[in-house]
C-alpha cells in the first residue's frame, strides 16, 4: 500500500506507518528544521512544500493519504478560533482527497478538535464520499510512559466500503476500538500561551503553592507540580544541539508506534476487502 504525508513534521506518522508495511510516495512539509529530517530519512521521498500550493492533478496516486493537520485552531491550549484561525488548513486536506481519490484517509488532531470543527470535517468526507471512523488514542496504550492523548480519523471511499459488502446490506461501518484507560476524565494539556498555568497551580497547590520553596510546605509543593523536581539541567534535553527544534518537533509528531497501530489496521481492511471481493 502506497501513501502520500501532507503536514508531514519529522516523519512520526510515516515511520509508523512503513513499520506497519506501507511505502511512502510523497510529503509534504514547509517548516525548515522539520525538512532537513526529512531529507535526511527519506532522501528519495520528493517533498511537495506547501500544501496550499500544490497541484494534485499532477501528484503521483496512492492507495492513503495521511496527515495532521494543524491543531492550533482547536486545541485547549489556544484560543479556540476554530474555522475562523487562519492555521485552520483542513479544506487544504479535503481538497487533496477531492482530486487525488484515495481509498484510505488517516487524520490525526488533538482531542479538543472533537468540540471544535469536528462535526465539518466530517460532513466535508461525506460530500467526498469517505465513511469514517474516530477514536482518541493516546501514547500509553502503546506502552509510553506518558498519554498524550491524540485524535485519529480513518476515512474509507464509499466504492471500497460498498464493493466489499453482500448485496443489499448497505455500506458497512466497522467500529472503532475502544481503550478503556485508567486515566479516563484525567485533564492533561499543554499551556502554551501559559493562559491556564496559574488557574492549575493554585487549583492544584492551593494558596500553600506559594510558600518558600523550603519548610514544612515543600511536600506539598512538589505533589502540586505538574512535572517531578529536576535539577538545573534545562530539563531532560540540556546541552543537545538545535535542542528547541528537536523539542518542537517532537511535540508536533505522532508516537510511530501509534501510526504502525493503525497502519495495521488499515492494511487489515485491506485485506478484508480483498478476500470480499
Amino acid at each position: 500500500m502506497k501513501f502520500g504525508s501532507l503536514f508531514s513534521g519529522i516523519g512520526g506518522l510515516d515511520l509508523g506507518l512503513e513499520r506497519a508495511g506501507m511505502t511512502c510516495v510523497w510529503q509534504s512539509e514547509i517548516e525548515p528544521y522539520a525538512c532537513r529530517v526529512l531529507a535526511k530519512h527519506w532522501p528519495h521521498i520528493p517533498n511537495l512544500g506547501d500544501i496550499c500550493g500544490i497541484d494534485w492533478t499532477r501528484v503521483d496516486r496512492v492507495d492513503l493519504v495521511v496527515g495532521g493537520y494543524p491543531c492550533q485552531p482547536f486545541s485547549y491550549a489556544g484560543v479556540r478560533r476554530g474555522e475562523d484561525d487562519p492555521r485552520h488548513l483542513w479544506p487544504m486536506f479535503a481538497d487533496c482527497l477531492r482530486v487525488v481519490r484515495p481509498r484510505y484517509a488517516l487524520m490525526e488532531n488533538v482531542t479538543g478538535h472533537l468540540s471544535l470543527g469536528f462535526g465539518s470535517v466530517l460532513a466535508d468526507l461525506a460530500a467526498l464520499g469517505y465513511d469514517a471512523q474516530w477514536d482518541c488514542v493516546p501514547a500509553a496504550a502503546v506502552g509510553a510512559p506518558h498519554l498524550r492523548d491524540r485524535l485519529f480519523v480513518i476515512a474509507t471511499r464509499r466504492s471500497v466500503v460498498a464493493n466489499s459488502n453482500d448485496e443489499g446490506q448497505g455500506q458497512r461501518r466497522s467500529q472503532p476500538q475502544r481503550w478503556q484507560e485508567p486515566w479516563h476524565g484525567r485533564q492533561v494539556m499543554a499551556d502554551t500561551g501559559h493562559e491556564r498555568l496559574e488557574e492549575l497551580r493554585v487549583s492544584a497547590c492551593g494558596d500553600e503553592s506559594r510558600q518558600p520553596a523550603s519548610g514544612p510546605n515543600e511536600t506539598k509543593r512538589s505533589e502540586g507540580r505538574r512535572w517531578p523536581p529536576e535539577p538545573e539541567l534545562g530539563r531532560v534535553a540540556h546541552g543537545i544541539p538545535r535542542r528547541m527544534d528537536r523539542l518542537r518537533g517532537l511535540g508536533n509528531a505522532v508516537v510511530p508506534q501509534v501510526a504502525e497501530h493503525l497502519g495495521n489496521i488499515i492494511m487489515g481492511m485491506e485485506q478484508n476487502n480483498d478476500i470480499e471481493k
